[in-house]
């Protein structure tokens, strides 16, 4: 039974301001990490995964024009014949203009005007049932056209790979930050139970229950661990948002494209941190009492 001289509606344990401040920091700090890696792994796996569908619907067209017949109107008659099959949305020669800006970072600007550029024709495939890169070959040939046709499959397998790798990797990074995270949280619940090991006995002696003893410690180290957590989210959620808000619809960085959602995806934080410091302060103290 607890005596009734134990005060009621207040904690019954001395606080320790300055290792109170220690604790909310290190889990704080190590949230916020955790919180960051979540994010940017799953912005990584998003643009990933956002390149992988963006080859999956296009296609590029090499046209060679033939003997008697330009290179433009080669290409145009090629965007034309293609433009008109199943399962493609729009075909479009790409026009010298165009081809150079894309080769421009690549071989510079003085090259460029002297260079023969192949003739291009630029294929938007139907997301829903996309034309096959044989179908479009026998559609140009059909045509009288000489073409090869690019569906990006080795590009594609490539980015897909690259995918699987940013998404093992962002989850490893994940999984590592979080269980430091967790680990601080048991490091600095148990090292403020250790100091307060005095305080255990005290109540122990004088009737106080072991699960009374327990809610003490729970209730003031799952509040410092949640205001931790609180403080990591919502620090995370500031960098997101203004990285966000500085990006506009692409994102700050586009290979790192990070949406409103992920604002979301680190809520939970005050949550975990307070239920882990929860766990960890019943079970010590038991353990102590037993």
């Amino acid at each position: 039974m607890i005596p009734r001289w134990f005060p009621s509606g207040r904690s019954l344990i001395a606080r320790d301001r300055a290792g109170e401040g220690w604790l909310i920091g290190l889990i704080a700090v190590l949230s916020l990490l955790a919180c960051l890696a979540a994010a940017g792994g799953v912005a990584a796996e998003r643009a990933a995964s956002g390149w992988s569908r963006a080859l999956r619907t296009e296609a590029t067209v090499q046209v060679r024009p033939r003997v008697g017949e330009t290179g433009d109107a080669a290409a145009a008659r090629a965007a034309e014949t293609l433009s008109g099959l199943d399962g493609v949305q729009e075909a479009a020669v790409l026009d010298r203009a165009a081809a150079e800006a894309l080769l421009r970072p690549w071989l510079g600007e003085a090259a460029l005007p002297d260079l023969p550029l192949p003739y291009l024709v630029t294929v938007r495939l139907d997301t829903a049932q996309p034309a096959s890169a044989v179908s479009l070959s026998r559609a140009l040939a059909e045509a009288g056209l000489d073409a090869s046709v690019d569906d990006h499959s080795l590009w594609r397998e490539e980015v897909e790979r690259s995918a699987a790798w940013i998404a093992a990797l962002a989850l490893a990074v994940f999984c590592v930050t979080a269980g430091a995270a967790a680990v601080a949280v048991i490091y600095a619940t148990r090292t403020g139970l250790a100091a307060q090991a005095e305080t255990i006995e005290v109540l122990s002696l004088h009737g106080a229950t072991p699960n009374t003893i327990a809610a003490q410690f729970q209730q003031r180290y799952g509040l410092l661990a949640g205001a931790a957590g609180a403080i990591a989210a919502a620090a995370s959620a500031f960098l997101i948002l203004v990285l966000r808000m500085l990006g506009g619809s692409e994102g700050l960085i586009p290979a790192l494209p990070l949406t409103w959602s992920d604002i979301i995806l680190v809520s939970p934080t005050p949550l975990v941190a307070a239920t882990v410091a929860l766990v960890t302060a019943r079970v010590t103290v038991l353990r102590r009492l037993r």
